[in-house]
């Protein structure tokens, strides 16, 4: 089980979640708990680094910020005591946690589970700090923002747990955020593959890591709200949303649990921004001049396009960047001007990208032409496209971003019926 920030924020969420816990393992389970700081304590905690010290050292920012998960471990476990349970907690370097490459972003890389499955096994119940770990050369390290919810995937691996259910703030994964579509469903199941591009292209519920990890150790993961009354039913009978492999998904549609569609949701995000390179030559290399920089520097580009060549053996490039790299970006093409030959650098951090998402794509053509059709019906323009082999994304205007999730979450048959709703 995992809890975040806001269902760990200040005694009495502890107590709550203490209580949701305290009934998996009277139910008979043998539980293991991951949580995250406070709600809002790991800003306060980087503040501090940053106040200390502007240029500061990643593996003593590493030291400070870890220690929010550690405070709250320790109180969910005080507090599992005072009604009754056994209960300890296992700091990330006890069990050990062990990780691989920077501080700040590390990556787990194994954990051993013996210990804490024996613990469990004697009906105690373990809870673990997540976003924390252990350097090859004995450092605490962090796993970067939403790393609590990779430790709980990795913990659920580590100890061949039957189930992580991961406990947010919201009740399970929607067609798209209900605060723009009041008639957005919530689904039942989801693929490790439609969960991992909705993750990728906005959809906030669970950090992309998590869900490949869970898709590559076949972790059965469950997402619900932590939100939910004393006197509710548990977790095993009032399910959120099951993430599953695709042979599993294909069981509960054969049983009839699940209706198949082709699109499983629409996900906006409005934290790109668009770069446009203006006559590039056109010539081999050239476009390996712009990516080979920003790659060097960790900027993650995503939508490329590259107009047909004039007349004069040049042509335009256009990509986007995430909007917190494109002063970064813009720097480092700056730079490599003379290299790369363009004549102007032209940004626009007002765009949105709008992602359509679903396994159904696979079997089914003209998905990509009722997102067009839609659009163009409500005069909204595209200025760039990306697909894969399950989603397509556009790129608009940010200002038309909530019409545009309106407009296509009617368009593909995703809105809840009126008594539903």
């Amino acid at each position: 089980m995992k809890f975040g920030g806001t269902s760990m924020a200040g005694t009495e969420r502890i107590r709550r979640v203490a209580n949701i816990v305290r009934k998996q393992a009277a139910g008979g389970n043998e539980v293991a708990v991951v949580v995250s700081a406070m709600a809002g304590e790991t800003d306060r905690l980087v503040n501090f680094c940053r106040e200390a010290n502007a240029l500061y050292d990643p593996a003593e920012y590493d030291v400070v910020v870890a220690s929010g998960e550690q405070v709250t471990s320790g109180l969910l476990a005080l507090t599992l005591q005072s009604l009754g349970a056994k209960a300890r907690s296992w700091l990330g370097w006890q069990l050990p946690v062990r990780t691989i490459e920077a501080h700040a972003k590390a990556r787990i890389a194994d954990i051993d589970g013996d210990e804490l499955t024996a613990s469990m096994k004697a009906g105690e119940i373990a809870v673990i700090p997540g976003f924390q770990g252990l350097s090859d050369d004995g450092r605490i390290t962090t796993l970067g923002r939403g790393g609590s919810d990779t430790s709980a995937v990795a913990v659920a691996a580590a100890v061949k747990a039957d189930r992580c259910d991961i406990y947010t703030d919201v009740d399970g994964v929607y067609t798209t955020d209900p605060r723009i579509v009041a008639k957005a469903r919530k689904l039942k199941a989801v693929t490790y593959e439609e969960m991992l591009e909705l993750a990728s292209v906005g959809a906030k519920v669970l950090q992309t890591r998590s869900v490949g990890l869970a898709m590559k150790e076949g972790v059965r993961v469950q997402v619900l709200s932590s939100f939910v009354g004393d006197d509710a039913v548990p977790a095993d009978e009032l399910p959120g949303t099951m993430i599953v492999s695709e042979e599993e998904m294909n069981e509960l549609v054969e049983k009839g649990l699940v209706e198949r569609q082709h699109v499983t949701g629409i996900a906006h995000d409005k934290n790109e921004a668009k770069v446009i390179l203006t006559r590039v030559p056109d010539k081999p290399g050239a476009v390996a001049h712009i990516f080979e920089p920003l790659a060097k520097a960790s900027i993650n580009v995503d939508m490329i396009i590259q107009n047909v060549g004039r007349d004069k053996g040049e042509t335009d490039v256009t990509f986007t960047v995430p909007q917190a790299d494109l002063a970064r970006a813009q720097a480092l093409l700056e730079d490599k001007r003379d290299d790369i030959g363009y004549n102007r650098l032209i940004t626009d951090s007002k765009i949105a990208k709008i992602s359509v998402v679903g396994v159904g794509m696979k079997s089914h053509a003209g998905v990509a032409a009722t997102m067009f059709q839609a659009l163009a019906d409500r005069g909204i323009n595209i200025q760039a496209i990306t697909t894969s082999e399950i989603k397509v994304s556009v790129m608009i205007d940010e200002d038309e971003t909530e019409l545009a999730v309106r407009v296509l979450h009617t368009a593909y048959g995703l809105d809840a019926a009126d008594e539903a709703a």
